[in-house]
């Protein structure tokens, strides 16, 4: 679908399934509402797949990758080599994200988006580079509005294959040496956050390069003007390639109703971007952890989404949704297999 066709198929949740979500809940071998937010994250995925209890399936997460010419500016420790380099290494199953995938049961697909290298054909990397890496946004806008529109439209595309799929949820995670620098820019643009609240020290800078860093952000915001009102006008002007991915996985999901999940600081960016694009989508979204990365709480609370932990995690690849999967998966669980009162023999709550 495009980018139009997309937004027009994404309907606010009902609340059809809420009461009887409740009364399921509610007639499970345990004190009322004992479980907490296992409970609420159970209810929601019923409204979302509109059926009690829901149904499980596939857990997938897509891994975008694409360079940033911002990093031209030193806004990383690391040299954008790594992009590429980490590229491979999520091929070879050597990353944290490929880590904690096995144990959760998650199924990861990773995408090039724009890494500034030319990959030769690997099992399991889907390419759908745009070019090699977005220009430098504090020189002028990062990309075109075509090229923006065209990284959105691959998320989308990758959603309506998920559902194809039958998909149970959907995560996302990034990798792009200099992408907090964009996703720092975006939360500015987008609220008017100044760079010095809204940037942090990313891959781990020191006390110069990050006042370098937030320079460069101001002088890219200042010099690009990227319109709040017009997300698209955001994302090319300052944002990247995998981000504007992410994005698109995440209307494509509000158009599948297909849960997602989100991971930290660049994820959440997208979902900045998703949610000024359409306001329903955040219906589908649940915040997986609070970044250490600052500026990420600003994020969480704009979009209003509660983290499900805190455990000071700042890696992205989507190492944060991964784990969130396995707690959304375990609520589900719990609906669907707990005994009730009435079939295991066990007297309710006197009153």
């Amino acid at each position: 679908m495009s980018l139009e066709e997309t937004l027009r198929k994404i309907r606010p949740l009902e609340c059809s399934t809420e009461a009887a979500a409740q009364r399921r809940l509610d007639s499970l071998t345990k004190p009322q509402g004992s479980l907490g937010r296992l409970e609420e994250l159970a209810s929601r995925i019923c409204s979302i797949q509109g059926v009690v209890p829901p149904q499980l399936g596939r857990k997938l997460l897509f891994v975008f990758a694409a360079d940033h010419g911002i990093a031209q500016e030193g806004v990383s420790a690391y040299p954008k080599e790594v992009t590429a380099q980490m590229t491979y290494n999520f091929l070879k199953g050597g990353a944290a994200i490929n880590v904690l995938a096995r144990h959760c049961e998650v199924d990861v697909e990773v995408v090039d988006m724009g890494v500034d290298h030319d990959f030769q054909p690997l099992d399991g990397l889907r390419s759908y580079k745009i070019k090699r890496g977005t220009d430098n946004f504090s020189r002028g806008p990062a990309m075109t509005r075509a090229e923006a529109l065209r990284s959105v439209e691959t998320g989308i595309g990758l959603a309506e294959e998920a559902a194809s799929r039958k998909a149970f949820l959907l995560g996302a995670g990034d990798m792009g040496i200099g992408n907090t620098s964009s996703a720092a820019a975006i939360l500015c643009a987008l609220t008017e956050l100044s760079a010095r609240d809204a940037a942090g020290r990313g891959t781990g800078v020191g006390p110069a390069a990050w006042e370098k860093k937030i320079a460069t952000i101001e002088k890219g915001l200042g010099l690009n003007q990227p319109d709040p009102n017009d997300p698209m006008d955001v994302l090319a002007k300052i944002g990247g390639f995998e981000i504007g991915a992410i994005a698109g996985l995440m209307l494509g999901a509000a158009a599948c109703r297909i849960p997602m999940v989100l991971d930290g600081y660049i994820c959440s960016s997208a979902a900045l971007l998703a949610c000024r694009l359409h306001p329903a989508v955040k219906e589908i979204l649940f915040a997986s952890h609070l970044s250490a990365e600052a500026g990420h709480r600003s994020m969480l609370d704009e979009l209003g989404l509660a983290p499900l932990f805190d455990l000071n995690m700042r890696l992205g690849e989507g190492t944060g949704a991964c784990l969130a999967m396995g707690l959304i998966e375990a609520s589900v669980k719990i609906m669907r297999e707990m005994a009730t009162f009435e079939s295991a023999g066990v007297a309710e709550k006197t009153q």
